[in-house]
């Protein structure tokens, strides 16, 4: 028996009362509210703050500056070091980030962008680390959830937090007092008890190793041709494409909603997210050993739907945009299973965590397109760039597609869906 399963097996009972993941997956969900609570906040920065469209699409998208070192950096000192010590300092870093948010409308756009920083840092910690941990939890000898448990789990609670975050700040915002302020206390507030549950109601699942840091920067998984071929067409439409729903769309019906733009935008959030969480027991259905078939379904409805989004900038309508909304989001939840379950199957166990982080990297990439668009805009109306921003996605869904069932190595089909050979 490892000593990561004599550990569990000996826990006491006190500790052993909840599912070993549920922790982690707590911790998941509270920074994942931290990184995205900023999101429905864009319109109210703009109006109340005097930010411009552009400045107030690079906050959105600076936490891509701290997620993916967050994401690569923290993948190997986990493995390296362990779990908990590196989820506990995500939770951290995502605390941090909110109170850095809180007094930044007094101090200015510096301030803004460091706690942005700061969330990125966290929300990629949760991402490599967490996903990571809680798949190795969700397997024996700490529990017997079916075969893809670990990748559901992960995305659901990441969902679930990326929806929660905006809901209470927009909320917050508009009926509470302190607008651009409490909302960030709030969550503050929330990861002291969810640090404290990581750092002792956990089960750490990596035993500590002397292997050279720059070595465990190497992911040699990567270099894998399924990887290439399949996964890295899709992975910078997740976020693209969840940023184009409630970033880019809200801000082409703003001016017709008046003093309801920033529920508005809170509702479209929500939607997309609902929608992500919702799809997905439809996306573990779709994934297929043999084939990529859950990977072109989820970039077809991408294609579908930035296109209605185009028809959105078109006519400006409050009622197409929930559309779009669904479309992306249930595009968002079927690609981010996907994807995971597709690296799951392809990475030895030594790599779970660094894969994740170049996974979720390369995801990532695609929020930064709300301030590409913005700054494009001087030039080019908005229903021009999102047709050629849907031109891009068939593109890579006809990428995807041939790579249909290529490069699948035989262990991938003894492994069960979402597990990995040990």
């Amino acid at each position: 028996m490892t000593a990561v399963a004599t550990e569990f097996a000996t826990a006491a009972p006190a500790r052993r009362r909840l599912s070993p993941w549920l922790a982690v997956a707590i911790a998941v969900f509270c920074i994942g509210w931290g990184g995205n609570q900023f999101t429905p906040l864009l319109i109210a920065y703009a109006e109340h703050s005097g930010y411009t469209r552009v400045d107030v699409d690079i906050l959105l998208g600076a936490y891509v500056l701290g997620l993916i070192p967050g994401l690569l950096i923290a993948s190997t000192l986990s493995d390296r070091h362990g779990r908990r010590g590196v989820m506990a300092a995500g939770v951290i870093s995502s605390a941090l980030g909110s109170l850095v948010l809180a007094v930044g409308d007094y101090t200015g756009f510096g301030a803004l962008f460091v706690g942005r920083l700061f969330s990125g840092v966290a929300v990629g910690i949760a991402m490599a680390v967490g996903s990571a941990w809680i798949a190795e939890l969700s397997r024996p000898p700490f529990d017997a959830a079916p075969a893809g448990a670990g990748a559901r789990r992960a995305s659901i609670c990441l969902s679930l937090g990326f929806g929660a975050g905006p809901l209470c700040a927009g909320l917050l915002t508009v009926y509470a007092p302190l607008p651009l302020v409490l909302t960030y206390l709030v969550h503050a507030a929330l990861c002291v008890p969810v640090g404290w549950a990581v750092w002792t109601r956990t089960v750490e699942t990596r035993e500590p190793t002397s292997r050279p840091f720059l070595d465990g920067l190497k992911v040699p998984a990567a270099g894998h041709r399924r990887f290439l071929r399949v996964v890295v067409p899709m992975a910078p439409w997740i976020f693209g494409s969840a940023a184009i729903a409630y970033a880019v769309v809200p801000s082409l019906v703003a001016d017709r909603l008046g003093h309801w733009a920033l529920l508005y935008t809170v509702g479209l959030t929500v939607l997309t997210l609902a929608c992500g969480v919702l799809i997905q027991p439809v996306a573990r259905r779709l994934d297929d050993v043999s084939s990529s078939r859950a990977v072109v379904v989820s970039m077809a409805l991408m294609a579908l739907g930035i296109f209605a989004a185009v028809a959105t900038a078109v006519t400006r309508s409050v009622l197409l945009a929930p559309l779009v909304a669904m479309l992306l989001g249930s595009a968002y939840g079927i690609a981010i299973v996907s994807g995971l379950l597709e690296i799951q199957r392809i990475s030895p166990p030594d790599e779970l965590a660094g894969i994740s982080g170049v996974y979720y990297s390369l995801a990532y990439l695609g929020f930064l397109l709300p301030a590409a668009l913005a700054a494009l805009a001087r030039w080019f109306s908005y229903p021009v760039m999102l047709t050629a921003v849907g031109l891009l996605a068939v593109a890579c869904t006809a990428l995807c597609a041939s790579g249909w069932a290529k490069h699948l190595e035989p262990r991938t089909h003894a492994v069960p869906t979402g597990l990995v050979r040990h």
